[in-house]
């Protein structure tokens, strides 16, 4: 499997100069390519190495791998504007937004990432340098650190494609490290998991991970911005970019340790991990004014997506399930009625009279799910 690990960059301001200027380079190619692709409606990446690699590769002072990976950036970033489109995600047909989008050719800023690959980044990782080609020569000196764990990734891993970034006035590489991926071992049962607002995930082992703390983290966040950009001056300027991106650090390391305590459980008990596939969940819900700020700042993805890879590295079978009527549904009997839940937190089923954390009961939904999704994909012809 692959990870992703970032490292921290420390260059001179000398090194630091020509990394900008690189950056500033392959993103001003970037952009020219993209209207060219726009201008001769061209999109694929071998295809539009004819209208643009020469072009680029002299007027911007780009290497022949830049030049390539600079095309195929744009490429990628056309791949994914179609699908979003596909997708609903950029408006409807016909508005406005998406007749600009549609037209438009797509710009780059200067510091976007840019990739690298083996013939213009290698790494000695017993000096922690880097050798990395700018526009104005190879550096060979750039220093460069990180946590233990990802430095171990690193000088034990085969290294695949990197990208070098600029943010908040430092630079980072993300590297991407081949793993070797555990056998996924067959499953004694399934720990449910169900994931919502009130409780960011709940499981079938009646264990509670309280969204109580972060939601009110995110109203005080969410007011302090509100008085900061009405004061507008430029201290309150200086101290809105200081705590740029501060509430999704915050939010995304609590979306870690609660998907490692599920792994973890899972892996311990010899269970796999059955979870929700809540895929356009913001476009069924309906909810009012007051509560749509609640709903779009919940990280529920993010914390699918580390239970899926953290799963995958621990070995631990992982099912999706149809979320449908889980919180409706009595765990005990199967009946299910609209009425047996009342309240956010209370189920009380109508019919065997069983009452339950309405979450509690959805995670026990979700498991038995997880048990009859795993064995009709890993033994169809079971008796």
């Amino acid at each position: 499997m692959k990870l992703v690990v970032q490292v921290k960059l420390l260059p001179t301001p000398e090194q630091e100069a020509a990394l900008e200027a690189t950056l500033r380079a392959c993103n001003a190619a970037a952009s020219d390519v993209a209207a060219t692709a726009r201008g001769v409606g061209c999109y694929r990446n071998y295809d539009l190495r004819r209208h643009a690699y020469h072009g680029i590769k002299d007027d911007h002072r780009l290497g022949a791998q830049a030049a390539q990976h600079v095309i195929k950036k744009v490429a990628d970033s056309y791949r994914t504007l179609a699908a979003n489109l596909t997708a609903g995600n950029c408006g409807k047909p016909g508005s406005k937004r998406r007749r600009k989008i549609e037209t438009n050719p797509i710009t780059f800023r200067w510091d976007a990432a840019q990739p690298y690959d083996a013939r213009m980044l290698s790494w000695r990782h017993d000096a922690r340098i880097v050798s990395i080609w700018t526009v104005d020569g190879r550096l060979k000196t750039v220093a460069f650190t990180g946590s233990a764990d990802q430095l171990k990734a690193l000088a034990t891993h085969p290294i695949g494609e990197s990208d070098l970034l600029h943010r908040d006035g430092m630079w980072f590489l993300h590297a991407t490290v081949e793993m070797d991926e555990p056998q996924v071992y067959e499953p004694d049962g399934f720990l449910g998991v169900d994931m919502g607002i009130a409780n960011i995930a709940y499981d079938s082992d009646d264990t509670r991970y309280a969204g109580t703390a972060l939601n009110g983290y995110r109203r005080r966040q969410q007011r302090l911005r509100q008085r900061l950009q009405q004061k507008a001056t430029k201290s309150a300027k200086r101290l809105l970019a200081r705590r740029r991106r501060k509430e999704t650090r915050h939010a995304g390391n609590i979306n870690h340790s609660i998907a490692k305590s599920i792994v973890t459980e899972a892996a311990r008990t010899g269970r796999g991990v059955a979870v929700e596939k809540l895929t356009g969940i913001r476009d069924r819900v309906r909810l009012r004014k007051p509560q749509r700020v609640t709903l779009h700042s919940w990280s529920f993805h993010q914390l699918a997506a580390c239970l899926v890879y953290k799963a995958r590295r621990a070995g631990v079978p992982l099912v999706e399930v149809d979320p449908r009527y889980t919180s409706q549904t009595c765990a005990r009997c199967g009946h299910r009625d609209k009425r047996n839940r009342p309240d956010q937190e209370t189920f009380n089923c109508r019919s065997c009279g069983v009452v339950a954390h309405a979450d509690h009961n959805a995670a026990l939904n979700i498991a038995a799910r997880g048990v009859v999704g795993w064995g009709a994909v890993n033994r169809p012809h079971a008796a």
